[in-house]
């Protein structure tokens, strides 16, 4: 029974004492492969390290955050586009790109523009995308809902919003929705979203070291702990845990690769 950490950030300095462990662990666990989402120009080479090390593992995405999304963003923007274009590296995917709108509200028009660009981007290039949304699901769809069209695809990584919400991200066909540990937490309201929802749009991911699940929340998250993310949700579907396994694994490579 293995499994597909598809967003997991193993580059991240926070692993950089024990990252041989925190991968042998994972591999141990049964999660066969990890999907390492770029955040900006400072984690490409990190990221590019980690690739490196585990050929057969670890497998690259290439976007530019919109946390970072600063005044310098076009040129940023061009040095990943130029990476994406040249296949420096075999990314599978663009991302992780989006809008947040939780930390800093001043940085919208350009955050939506790197967003609108990145999205097109992905389209000529025939790659999926991996959406960041936070408290900016209606200017998200905005932009989706002018240049959808069937060469696009993706998903939206840590979804936590509601079951309208879902239903309005399953409407553009191509997309999937990434779930992690927010789903063991105990008052959760995904868990009721995902009872709604068919395990052929879920994929799972950890985000690591970010919001790692139960027992170990508060703690830095890895991508072993994808394990505790796929024993909630089958006990939410009443689907046994092999039968996660295989359906959602199947659904990442249908997207990623």
């Amino acid at each position: 029974m293995t499994f597909i950490d598809t967003h997991t950030h193993l580059f991240s300095d926070k692993f950089k004492e024990d990252i041989d462990k925190v991968v042998d662990r994972a591999l141990d666990a049964g999660i066969e492969s990890f999907i390492l989402p770029n955040i900006d120009l400072q984690s490409i080479p990190k990221m590019h390290q980690l690739c490196d090390a585990y050929p057969t593992h670890m497998f690259p995405a290439m976007g530019l955050h919109p946390c970072y999304v600063k005044e310098d963003y076009t040129s940023q923007l061009q040095i990943i586009e130029a990476h994406l274009r040249k296949k420096t590296y075999p990314y599978v995917a663009v991302g992780e790109i989006g809008i947040d709108l939780y930390w800093d509200t001043s940085t919208l028009a350009i955050q939506q523009d790197a967003f609108a660009y990145q999205v097109e981007l992905a389209k000529t290039l025939r790659l999926p995308i991996i959406i960041h949304v936070r408290d900016a699901f209606n200017e998200v769809f905005e932009i989706l809902d002018q240049i959808n069209d069937d060469n696009l695809k993706g998903v939206f990584h840590c979804f936590t919003g509601t079951l309208d919400q879902a239903k309005k991200i399953l409407s553009y066909n191509g997309f999937k929705l990434g779930i992690g540990g927010v789903l063991t937490y105990k008052n959760s309201a995904l868990k009721e979203v995902v009872k709604h929802i068919d395990l052929s749009h879920i994929i799972l991911e950890t985000d690591s070291p970010y919001l790692a699940p139960k027992p170990f929340r508060g703690k830095r998250n890895e991508s072993a702990y994808l394990v505790h993310v796929a024993e909630t949700l089958s006990e939410i579907t009443k689907k046994k845990r092999s039968e996660i396994s295989n359906i959602t694994s199947e659904n990442a490579k249908a997207l990623f690769f």
